[in-house]
């Protein structure tokens, strides 16, 4: 039986000078632009390479296909979203449980809807690039991020801080999912944005811990 090679999607090595790290910026940047022009069927590494303004010689040093170029572009757009999250609870700690529901939710939106066009594209390809794996760490991210956060928060949650973060994030991701596959119009996603931070913000309130009295005797 003929043994089978997988294609490798990882990138060949790291770039240590400046210079280097200038080449992999400028491919990856080329990368998205090439994908955003001609969409992934038609993008090929010649393509990427001119846009970068590099040889072909210089992208194979460091991805050997066009594969690893759209993991590479699909994993640093997840990062992203993540150190956004990260960043924004890191700022919300010791508030009230509202302004972190509508904090996370408004930063979350930003920046995975913030460029519909890159988010459809990247969406669309992502099946391949071994995209439940890199779900995976953003998410797991995110709700670390956001467990520790509602550990600070000025009304003391019923619930286990990192339930309620898994059940925000389910949330978050739900209603984007649907935003970015239906290709909603404008106004609509508005009012998903404003619906969604109502919901979170009543979910977290209803979480809250509510001290048990005693009947007057």
């Amino acid at each position: 039986m003929p043994q089978v090679i997988q294609e490798s999607i990882e990138p060949r090595k790291t770039p240590v000078q400046a210079r280097a790290t200038v080449s992999v910026e400028s491919i990856l940047e080329a990368t998205l632009q090439v994908l955003l022009d001609v969409g992934q069927a038609r993008l090929t590494t010649t393509r990427v390479a001119e846009r970068a303004g590099v040889s072909v010689g210089t992208l194979y040093q460091y991805f050997p296909n066009k594969n690893a170029l759209l993991k590479t572009v699909m994993e640093r757009h997840l990062a992203e979203i993540a150190e956004v999250v990260e960043t924004e609870c890191a700022l919300l700690r010791g508030k009230p449980l509202a302004a972190m529901a509508e904090g996370v939710v408004r930063e979350f939106l930003r920046v995975k809807l913030g460029n519909l066009r890159k988010s459809m594209a990247l969406y669309a390809f992502s099946y391949d690039m071994d995209r439940a794996r890199l779900v995976k760490c953003m998410s797991e991210r995110i709700r670390t991020a956001m467990a520790d956060m509602l550990r600070t928060s000025t009304e003391p949650l019923g619930t286990d801080p990192a339930v309620a973060a898994a059940m925000l994030g389910d949330m978050m991701a739900g209603v984007t999912r649907r935003m970015v596959e239906s290709e909603v119009p404008k106004k609509q996603a508005d009012a998903m944005r404003r619906e969604l931070v109502v919901a979170a913000t009543a979910y977290l309130q209803a979480s809250v811990h509510k001290p048990t009295r005693r009947p007057c005797r």
